[in-house]
């Protein structure tokens, strides 16, 4: 999920250097949201691996 949220945000880097400033916002969306899924998905397995250790 990280992966996927680098590569958007790349994609989106590259596309502001040449002016697709449509591609750039979607892009940039796209990675905020798969970086708030990892970063939800990280906290829980944290939780649960946590409990599973007992």
């Amino acid at each position: 999920m990280l992966g996927w949220a680098i590569l958007f945000l790349i994609i989106a880097i590259v596309a502001g250097i040449f002016g697709f400033f449509g591609i750039v916002s979607a892009a940039v969306g796209i990675a905020k949201i798969l970086f708030v899924i990892f970063l939800i998905m990280f906290v829980v397995s944290l939780f649960v691996g946590r409990r599973r250790s007992y």
